[in-house]
């Protein structure tokens, strides 16, 4: 049977949906995309935002137009499963809780995290350890769709992780709704970098990589173990704000002096980090002041890149009854401000550790005319020229690279010969 999975959103759908691919592609199904008129269409949906809710409908009405079996979960179906039967009463709408269970729909084999399927779509596998929230920030829906907070047992990520790294696989990204809150909820309690270490443990080459956490949660046994060279020195930090009022408003558990120090304390251990922030532009009751303070924050330290976006009025939570909305022509004129801010940091990022001739641990990624496309360990995008390399060179492989210039947007460099490679 052919079937195609469409995905929006966040690192941790993008694992959900490898796993159904995983499994279907396992038990005989070819994986196929929307234009190649699949039997099944599965689409996981995205609502952070009212854009993501559009797109989410739209991937449903393209799917039918197809004339393909429709089953359509993620968050979008989780809070809105009302609507999207309304487009067509065919559809089947899977809640987040019963994910699991979305290739017994299909197929008769039970799913499992150890995977079977030899190639990855990308060079580097995103493993879920984490789903859910126990916090309630007054302009996020994702609580509501993906309930409390629970763990992946630290066996079972260990199981996934060895699988990849026996393929080949030189990198692996953990995610999770809310990474930070990882193994709170276990018996015996662990932690983030508990597991971590679990995993440096018990694997041999792979490096990892963490998508989003808050700034507490940077505490001292994270930045230890950036030290290490198989955990990237790269954080994407959830900030939103760099105003109190605004904070407190969106109902976050630290202030700006908790982000100054923080900032301050990273910075100076790992001078060299990738350090990427999320920023939400124009929330209700942030005025001039307040977005200046939220400048001026992302200007005063070294981050590599930020994501910045104008709020997005939710259904259901608190902010979107909250007065002092703020126009749209607003949000989007700060959002553009943020981006910009952020494009100036980037820039200036690849350039200094470009004119330092710094070496780097890249990961290579895509074959182009002359070279490969490659990703640092500080998640710099590097063009490897190897005219002049005689050494082994393959897709996923980790290897030294020395950084010598940068040319639209991207560090250039070249790989460092055989006696310094990291992995055959």
């Amino acid at each position: 049977m052919k079937v195609a999975i469409l995905t929006l959103g966040c690192k941790t759908n993008q694992a959900e949906s490898f796993h159904w691919e995983a499994f279907l592609g396992r038990e005989g199904h070819r994986i196929v995309e929307l234009e190649e008129r699949p039997d099944i269409c599965i689409i996981n949906t995205c609502t952070v935002t009212a854009k993501a809710d559009y797109q989410s409908r739209q991937l449903i009405q393209r799917a039918l137009r197809n004339k393909a079996r429709v089953i359509v979960t993620g968050c979008y179906a989780e809070l809105r499963g009302d609507e999207i039967r309304k487009l067509d009463d065919t559809i089947r709408v899977v809640k987040n809780s019963d994910k699991q269970n979305i290739g017994a729909l299909i197929s008769s084999g039970t799913l499992t995290r150890t995977l079977a399927l030899p190639v990855y779509p990308r060079q580097r596998p995103i493993v879920k350890v984490q789903d859910g929230c126990d916090f309630s920030c007054s302009y996020c829906a994702i609580t509501m769709a993906r309930g409390r907070s629970r763990s992946v047992l630290p066996e079972e990520v260990i199981s996934e992780v060895r699988s990849y790294e026996a393929a080949g696989y030189g990198e692996i990204v953990l995610t999770g709704i809310h990474l930070g809150l990882y193994g709170l909820d276990l018996v015996p309690r662990l932690s983030l970098s508990g597991l971590l270490k679990k995993l440096l443990h018990a694997t041999h080459k792979v490096r990892f990589r963490l998508s989003s956490l808050e700034i507490k949660e940077v505490n001292e046994e994270i930045l230890d173990l950036l030290s290490d060279r198989r955990l990237c020195r790269h954080l994407h930090l959830s900030i939103q704000s760099g105003d109190d009022t605004v904070l407190s408003l969106m109902r976050r558990r630290y202030r700006r002096e908790d982000l100054i120090a923080g900032l301050g304390s990273l910075v100076k251990r790992q001078p060299d980090c990738g350090l990427g922030a999320d920023i939400i532009a124009g929330f209700p009751g942030e005025g001039e002041e307040e977005f200046r303070n939220t400048r001026e924050l992302l200007e005063a330290f070294p981050f590599s890149y930020i994501h910045a976006f104008p709020y997005s009025r939710r259904p259901g939570t608190e902010a979107s009854s909250y007065p002092g909305q703020v126009s749209d022509e607003v949000k989007k004129r700060r959002a553009e401000v943020l981006r910009a801010i952020g494009e100036t940091k980037r820039t200036g990022f690849i350039q200094r550790q470009s004119s330092s001739g710094k070496t780097l641990e890249v990961i290579v990624e895509q074959k182009e005319r002359n070279g490969f496309t490659a990703t640092s360990d500080n998640y710099i995008k590097v063009f490897l020229d190897t005219s002049a390399y005689d050494g082994p060179l393959r897709e996923g492989m980790l290897i030294f690279a020395r950084l010598t210039g940068h040319h639209n947007g991207r560090a250039l460099g070249m790989p460092i010969n055989s006696g310094e490679l990291l992995n055959k």
